[in-house]
């Protein structure tokens, strides 16, 4: 039998299995930006580490048309502020959400180093809050409910979560770009083994110093600690945390978990034993793993409500 026919298969299917595209965040150079030597660095090892990251962009994850449920995600990848592991807490947790009809957007956001970012503290929020307003702009096009956009992180990526979860805008009616129209507000929020407060010894040093410097001021470490900024309008939450994580500590999960149980928001935590700190997936965590159908279930319940 000729293998031609077969041949002539495989190449139609893999023509088919295009990558997802990648969109800049912003026209030209972004806000906050000033010129330096830095050139992004991609370093592959076991993981994906993206460092110096120059031109911020989202990376669309979409499921297929029959099996989207119209929620999305923009995912922040963690690292201390200094890298990116893109790939375990980036692309693969966005396929993982395709498999269940929800879009993944995986966020390459820029790092608050000195050389390149004016105020650096400012630059990864303002990216995070340009995603959500980017996904909420082409939420038709992507086929997107625009009520139903939330975001996700790790470690430090769910710290820069936590922080657009409880500082947000309407956007702005009177700018010229429709992007800015916008709001910034993430309907829930999902929050893997987050730095979350600044404040207390329980807090990830290497996070707070990069992201703030060695001069921080308490003006910032307050605003940058989620629990102390929480509102009736910050969105419905969901944690997963170890109690033997040794990075971040499991009380900066409960302190925010407490603010939003005073505020009355709907928020559900997954603690476990051990665990440890990094999982993403946990696939190699035994039932630690089970948290990815806890989190669908949630996010099932979402639409529910």
């Amino acid at each position: 039998m000729s293998r031609l026919p077969l041949l002539l298969a495989f190449i139609s299917i893999s023509t088919i299995a295009v990558a997802a595209p990648i969109y800049p965040l912003w026209d030209g150079t972004p806000p906050n930006h000033q010129a330096s030597d830095l050139q992004e660095e991609i370093v592959e090892t076991n993981i994906i580490r993206i460092s110096k990251v120059q031109d911020p962009s989202i990376e669309v994850y979409l499921p297929a048309k029959r099996n989207a449920t119209g929620q999305a995600v923009v995912i922040c990848p963690g690292g201390g502020y200094g890298i990116l592991a893109y790939d375990w807490e980036g692309t693969e947790i966005a396929k993982w959400l395709n498999s269940r009809g929800i879009a993944g957007i995986v966020l390459k956001y820029r790092l608050p180093e000195d050389a390149s970012n004016v105020i650096p503290h400012l630059s990864p929020l303002m990216d995070a809050q340009r995603a959500l307003r980017t996904v909420r702009h082409r939420a038709a096009e992507w086929h997107i409910d625009p009520t139903k956009i939330g975001i996700m992180g790790f470690s430090a990526g769910g710290h820069l979560a936590s922080t657009a979860g409880t500082h947000f805008d309407a956007g702005n009616l009177a700018s010229d770009d429709p992007i800015e129209r916008m709001s910034s507000r993430p309907d829930f929020m999902i929050l893997m083994y987050p730095v979350v407060s600044f404040e207390t010894a329980a807090t990830h040093r290497g996070s707070r110093r990069n992201l703030l410097g060695e001069q921080d001021s308490p003006e910032l470490v307050a605003k940058y600690s989620a629990e102390k900024n929480v509102t009736p309008e910050t969105p419905p939450t969901f944690f997963v945390h170890s109690a033997d994580d040794k990075s971040v500590p499991v009380h900066n999960s409960l302190a925010l978990y407490e603010a939003l149980i005073a505020h009355k928001i709907p928020v559900e935590m997954h603690l476990y034993p051990t665990g440890g700190h990094g999982f993403g997936l946990a696939l190699d965590k035994g039932h630690v793993a089970g948290w990815t159908d806890r989190c669908i279930e949630w996010l099932a319940s979402l639409d529910a409500d």
